[in-house]
């Protein structure tokens, strides 16, 4: 069985010049290769997946022009023998992977690749003999469509310098090179981690230092009482002055005019207000004269705060430089602060402050939605409630969140469990304009629970069914037409709060939520059940 264009001694002499000895998996790749290559159609322009980075990344380079060097195969370390080759255009391709069940009828193939005897102890020339018969009869296949991000990208942003180390990179990683951002993979002493990287500042007794102006805030804690700015960046000192400063623990303050240390380094001050200005987005403000170096947040309005957690943690990654936030998610009141930041040293040096900056190069890490002021319908569906056997209570409950969020209600109705009903109900609601239908029950795994069924009639789009939190698993979200719509299961009844208080502001702020913004909710999304419920300052949905 030939290896694409190459009989099998000849590609075994290609694999020893190529990759230093004929390794099994390098001969094993070559015929996992052109089994993937013979799938493809005529005349494709292909990438290529590798799934491991040992030998068969060498067995793609040796039949393809794929290598890692034009970027054409990336080598995922996921640590099985498979390899996939796709349309570099459209994602379409076929998968061949190493089929275990098919290994184990080859004994020495087995042997070999379980590593259930030393290589010592290995038999190589029935190794070989069993690879040559074997050929691909030992891998299987399956079509796959990769997802986009491997896909051809756009024409590159080009090039730029790093402010920092002086080396070009890509301009899409930021205004910092990734090297300098801390993914480097060498071993050094980070600057401004140790007191000596810090520069020298000049002291003055502090009865030398009236009518002179002091460098930085300097911050008064009475026990029980009071923490503040007792005297603040900026500020002269006057003889009645000194004594207060010496009641405070200070002999020795740092001046002003002692201490111009040129570009290299960021006051306190200087460097918060430069990150505030990067990290406020839409709907924050900040205040804009720091308070013992530190920054606060608040929102603009009454809305919810969305945080780039991801922007946010790197950031903090950054040396000598924090900041620190409530949780994204939450409903924020106009005024009332939500995070804070500062430097940490007195001085920043530029390479920090830079390296800081370029987290926000692609946007802010804090903005506040506003709510929308949402039309709502409101169906509950049950048979016992339609025919008047029990009373509906569900109406005040959904009533009470949506109005607490300034939303009216400007349809009720209820219907039995019956998917015709259901999707009538719908109907009837759109038609006196709401633009947020909530259902009420029905959502559960019953024969007679069908009001997921009667949406689905009625047209629901984008319907995500279920999520990890508890209590609210079994509720539905969707659109129909323009109008949302949110499944609120029976236990809404029972538990004050549930996963309908932590979807309904995403909701009515217009968020489009995902399978995967469901999934990270599953981290705080088990509710206590306080005998008192205190939510939202309590760890539900956090």
């Amino acid at each position: 069985m030939k290896i694409d264009k190459y009989t099998y001694k000849e590609f075994m002499e290609l694999a020893q010049s190529f990759h230093g000895y004929p390794a099994p998996g390098l001969i094993i790749g070559g015929y996992m290769v052109a089994l993937a290559k013979k799938m493809l159609p005529p005349d494709t322009l292909f990438d290529a997946i590798v799934e491991t980075p040992k030998c068969l990344p060498d067995a793609v380079q040796l039949l393809s022009f794929c290598s890692i060097g034009n970027g054409w195969m990336k080598v995922l370390n996921i640590g099985r023998y498979a390899v996939s080759l796709y349309n570099k255009y459209t994602g379409e391709g076929v998968r061949v992977y190493l089929d275990t069940a098919k290994v184990s009828e080859w004994s020495e193939i087995n042997s070999w690749f379980f590593k259930l005897k030393p290589k010592k102890e290995q038999d190589s020339e029935l190794l070989y003999k069993q690879i040559q018969e074997a050929g691909d009869t030992i891998c299987s296949t399956q079509k796959v469509k990769v997802q986009d991000r491997f896909l051809v990208n756009e024409k590159s942003a080009g090039f730029m310098v790093c402010p920092v180390c002086n080396e070009a990179y890509p301009k899409k990683n930021g205004g910092v090179c990734r090297g300098c951002q801390g993914e480097d993979p060498y071993q050094r002493t980070q600057r401004s981690t140790l007191v000596e990287d810090y520069p020298e500042l000049k002291t003055v007794a502090v009865q030398d230092a009236v009518g002179k102006e002091i460098l930085h805030d300097m911050t008064q804690i009475i026990p029980g009482e009071s923490k503040g700015a007792a005297f603040i960046a900026g500020q002269e000192i006057t003889a009645g002055d000194v004594c207060r400063l010496q009641q405070m623990g200070k002999n020795q303050i740092y001046l002003k005019e002692e201490n111009f240390l040129g570009e290299e380094w960021i006051h306190e001050n200087d460097a918060v207000l430069g990150f505030a200005k990067s990290m406020a987005g839409e709907g924050v403000i900040y205040t804009e004269t720091p308070s013992e170096g530190k920054v606060s947040f608040y929102p603009q309005r009454d809305g919810l705060l969305v945080i780039d957690r991801e922007g946010l943690e790197k950031f903090n990654l950054v040396p000598d430089v924090m900041c620190a936030a409530r949780h994204s998610y939450i409903v924020v009141g106009k005024d009332k602060a939500f995070a804070g930041a500062r430097a940490i040293p007195l001085y920043l040096s530029r390479e920090n402050y830079l390296k800081a900056l370029t987290v926000m190069e692609k946007g802010s890490l804090f903005k506040v939605l506003p709510l929308r002021k949402a039309k709502v319908g409101i169906l509950v569906t049950g048979t016992e409630v339609f025919k008047g056997i029990i009373e509906d209570k569900f109406k005040p409950v959904i009533s009470g969140k949506v109005e607490a969020l300034g939303c009216s209600v400007v349809g009720y109705d209820v219907v039995p469990d019956e998917r015709k009903d259901i999707e009538y109900g719908v109907r009837e609601l759109l038609e006196k304009r709401a633009d947020l239908i909530i259902t009420t029950a029905g959502m559960s795994v019953d024969p007679d629970d069908v009001t997921r069924q009667g949406l689905q009639d009625a047209g629901i789009k984008e319907m995500l069914y279920g999520t990890p939190l508890l209590p609210g698993a079994m509720t539905l979200i969707g659109k129909i037409g323009s109008a949302q719509v949110i499944g609120v299961p029976a236990c809404a009844l029972y538990y004050k709060t549930t996963s309908f208080d932590l979807l309904l502001p995403r909701l009515l702020a217009g968020l489009k939520i995902t399978r995967l913004d469901i999934a990270q909710m599953a981290e705080g999304g088990f509710c206590l059940n306080c005998k008192t419920c205190t939510f939202p300052k309590c760890p539900f949905g956090k």
